[in-house]
C-alpha cells in the first residue's frame, strides 16, 4: 500500500446531525446519523436510514409543478397529465435537481463526509456538552454497517474528551463492538422483541444475535442501557413484559430498560423518500406508555427513569 493510499481519509455516509438532543442519553448532545441497516422494523422511525446510498426525497405539498427539474433530469422527473413523478431507480444523486427547484421539493438525503469534517462540526457544540454532562451520540440506520468509518470516528472524539454514546439495534458482527468498546462510554442498546418468531415477523430476522451480542458486551463490562420500543398491538404484551424484566433480572448491572413508545415519524419520512408505504401504528398518550413501564417493574425488571 502507498503512502498516499495510508494516509487517505476514511469516508462514511451521514443522514443527519441532530444539535440539543436530550432523549439520545445523558446532557445534552449531538447525534449524528449514519446510513444503512440490516433490519426492516414495521416501525421504523428513521426510514431514510435504511439504505446505505444516498436518497432522493420528494415532497408533493411543496411541488408548484414548474417542470425545472424535469428540464434539468427528464430521466427522473416526468410530468403527467399535470402530475409529478419520480423515478428514484434512473437517479445518480448528482444533485442537480435539487439545486434548480426552487420550491425546495428536492432534497439528496445523506452525504459523505469525513471523519475530521465530523468531528470538527460536532466540536462546535462542546460547551454544552461539558456544561450538562453531556456528549454526542452515534445512531442510525445501524452505526456498525459502516465499522471503520464508526470506529475512526468514536476514537477522534474521544480524543477530544467528549462523552460517547452509540445507538444500535445488535444486529452486526461482534467485533465492530470489541473494537470501538474503548471509546464508547454508553450502549443504548435495542431490544425490540423478545420472542424469536416474532421479533422475525416485525424486524426481519430473529433476535438471536442481538441477545448473544448483549450477553457479550455485558460480559466485556460495557455500559448499557436496554431501549425497547413498544408498539400497541404488536408487542405490548404481557409475556415481552415478562421476558424484559427476566433479560434485566439476569443482567443485573445494566443501566435499566427504558420503554420507548412508538410514533408516527416514519410513516410521513417514508412517503417522502418514495419507500413503500408504511402502516402507521395508534400513537398512545404518556399514562398507557407510563403502565407498560409499571408492569416491567411489576414483573421485577429495572426500569430506566426517565424525567
Amino acid at each position: 500500500m502507498s503512502e498516499n493510499q495510508q494516509q487517505k481519509p476514511i469516508t462514511g455516509r451521514i443522514f443527519n446531525i441532530q444539535y440539543f438532543c436530550v432523549h439520545d442519553g445523558p446532557g445534552i448532545r449531538t447525534t449524528v446519523f449514519l446510513k444503512g441497516c440490516p433490519l426492516r422494523c414495521l416501525w421504523c422511525h428513521n426510514p431514510e436510514g435504511i439504505q446505505r446510498r444516498n436518497h432522493l426525497s420528494y415532497n408533493a405539498r411543496k411541488c408548484i409543478h414548474c417542470g425545472t427539474c424535469v428540464q434539468v433530469c427528464p430521466a427522473v422527473h416526468k410530468m403527467i397529465d399535470g402530475k409529478h413523478t419520480v423515478n428514484r431507480n434512473a437517479c445518480t444523486n448528482k444533485g442537480d435537481c435539487v439545486a434548480a427547484c426552487p420550491a425546495k421539493a428536492l432534497e439528496t438525503v445523506g452525504r459523505d463526509v469525513t471523519v475530521q469534517e465530523i468531528v470538527a462540526e460536532v466540536m462546535r457544540e462542546k460547551r454544552y456538552y461539558e456544561g450538562s454532562r453531556g456528549g454526542v451520540t452515534v445512531s442510525g440506520g445501524e452505526p456498525a454497517m459502516q465499522p471503520e468509518f464508526l470506529l475512526d470516528l468514536v476514537r477522534e472524539i474521544k480524543k477530544e474528551g467528549v462523552h460517547i454514546a452509540l445507538e444500535s439495534s445488535g444486529m452486526c458482527d461482534y467485533r465492530v463492538y470489541e473494537s470501538v468498546l474503548p471509546y464508547v462510554d454508553l450502549f443504548l442498546y435495542d431490544c425490540k422483541e423478545t420472542d424469536p418468531e416474532l421479533h422475525k415477523k416485525f424486524t426481519g430476522v430473529d433476535n438471536r444475535l442481538i441477545l448473544e451480542n448483549l450477553r457479550r458486551l455485558y460480559a466485556a463490562r460495557a455500559v448499557i442501557l436496554l431501549r425497547c420500543p413498544v408498539v400497541k398491538g404488536l408487542n405490548d404484551r404481557e409475556d415481552h413484559f415478562k421476558n424484559l424484566a427476566a433479560l434485566s433480572r439476569e443482567l443485573p448491572d445494566l443501566m435499566g430498560i427504558e420503554i420507548l413508545p412508538y410514533h408516527k415519524l416514519g410513516a410521513s419520512k417514508a412517503e417522502l423518500m418514495g419507500l413503500d408505504p408504511q402502516e402507521e401504528y395508534e400513537q398512545i398518550p404518556r399514562e398507557e406508555s407510563d403502565k407498560w413501564t409499571e408492569a416491567v417493574r411489576s414483573f421485577g425488571g429495572q426500569v430506566y427513569a426517565v424525567s
